[in-house]
């Protein structure tokens, strides 16, 4: 798959989500087979660049593969300026967010709220693709509301403002994350327009990605969720649609070294303090299958140190080792 100048590993992309597809995590999603792995969402607006949550999610030092980085707002002179800093930054992809359904987005007209305004649309999308000369690439969901699914308009609008990819998530802003998928407007969309066309929405397994790719024809697909505890889902496709047959699930031993690698790269990029508190939503995901009591994760949420939380976690894995049960996701 092609975005611009970049020729894309494989067509398996991790969706970004804020507070989870931080660096660490990126990091982890691409070794684990992701051929793009896109960043949190940033604000354009500048007032809150300065702040440790924006600095750390601008921070690509380090970074392997191809960083895109996403930005939201609904001023195209700011998401020009937006688009323009994470650049110098070192963005090598701009993705823009007309797909998020929070409300906290959608009241700044920021989001998949855009998608009400074709009008406003297409000045973001001609602003941001006019002030860089990477690749900008667009996300969305399939209209407002169940009465007004305009995807294929705002497709082809970013077509002509020359988007070079466009990611669909195969909901209304209305429908947030409920109700099946609508992968015929996937198709729809994909038949429109000659950019590359990306299907997304509850893919949580290869045969999920494979039925999806053959049924909407899209140039890929981008998962979100279901990487949540779960970045091997990369690798687990990649090797079934390239040989038909299923990839075995990792051990419990190669599970918890890659728990662990996550964790370090947590308290490296957070720091100590807030490093401890973000692991916990990301080993929560990890040990889901295996803690039906939640048990486990009260003792887990109440460590404040990061050796213990270490410590900890290198026992509960020896445990399930010793006890012959592999770790698996249930999404």
């Amino acid at each position: 798959m092609q975005i611009g100048p970049h020729r894309l590993s494989n067509n398996l992309i991790l969706a970004p989500m804020a507070g989870i597809t931080d660096r660490p995590f990126r990091e982890l999603c691409r070794k684990m087979g992701a051929g793009l792995a896109v960043s949190e969402m940033l604000s354009s607006n500048p007032r809150v660049w300065q702040t440790e949550k924006s600095m750390n999610r601008m921070n690509h030092e380090g970074e392997s593969g191809i960083r895109s980085v996403q930005i939201a707002g609904s001023e195209p002179e700011l998401m020009a300026q937006a688009a323009q800093l994470n650049v110098q930054n070192g963005a090598q992809i701009i993705d823009i967010n007309m797909g998020c359904p929070a409300k906290k987005v959608n009241k700044k007209l920021a989001g998949s709220a855009l998608l009400q305004d074709p009008a406003l649309v297409a000045r973001i999308l001609n602003a941001v693709v006019n002030a860089v000369e990477v690749p900008v690439t667009l996300k969305i969901r399939t209209g407002w509301d169940v009465d007004n699914k305009n995807g294929i308009e705002i497709a082809q609008i970013a077509q002509s403002s020359g988007v070079q990819s466009l990611a669909v998530h195969g909901r209304t802003r209305s429908c947030m994350f409920k109700g099946r998928i609508e992968y015929d407007t996937i198709k729809a969309i994909k038949q429109s327009v000659d950019i590359p066309v990306i299907a997304n929405g509850d893919i949580t397994n290869e045969y999920e990605a494979q039925q999806v790719l053959a049924y909407t024809q899209a140039d890929g697909i981008m998962i979100g969720r279901a990487a949540q505890g779960n970045p091997w889902i990369f690798k687990q496709i990649q090797y079934f649609l390239e040989t038909g047959e299923t990839l075995a699930k990792p051990s419990v031993t190669e599970q918890s070294e890659v728990l662990l690698t996550h964790m370090q790269g947590l308290y490296d990029l957070y720091g100590e303090f807030s490093g401890v508190r973000i692991a916990r939503k990301h080993v929560g995901w990890y040990v889901t299958a295996h803690d039906e009591t939640r048990g486990f994760r009260r003792t887990f949420n109440a460590i404040e140190d990061a050796n213990e939380q270490l410590s900890v976690l290198t026992d509960y894995f020896s445990s399930l080792h010793e006890r012959s049960q592999d770790l698996t996701h249930v999404a």
